[in-house]
């Protein structure tokens, strides 16, 4: 059986695209994120890039582990895990 777990997004990311918090079901970060964008495809454009892996500006969390598989997306899932996305900062002082 699949794990349920709670994907949300900070709000630099929703002034973007429609991605409300929502629970959605898969046994990896891959599973959950093509059920969450299967309900709201607005938001795949925007965390993902065209071949599908986690965009340069956009950083994954399950839990409070930072996903480190940003192209596969393997990393397991659990019941009631939390799945954030965040738009990363990048730059800084050269």
């Amino acid at each position: 059986m699949e794990a349920m777990a709670r994907v949300s997004f900070a709000k630099a990311i929703q002034r973007h695209a429609a991605c409300p918090p929502a629970d959605v079901v898969g046994d990896t970060l891959r599973g959950v994120l093509d059920e969450y964008f299967g309900a709201h495809p607005a938001a795949r454009t925007y965390v993902l890039d065209e071949r599908g892996a986690v965009r340069k500006h956009v950083a994954v969390f399950v839990n409070d582990t930072l996903v480190v598989d940003r192209e596969l997306l393997s990393d397991p899932i659990a019941a009631g895990d939390r799945v954030t996305v965040f738009q990363a900062l990048s730059g800084g002082a050269t």
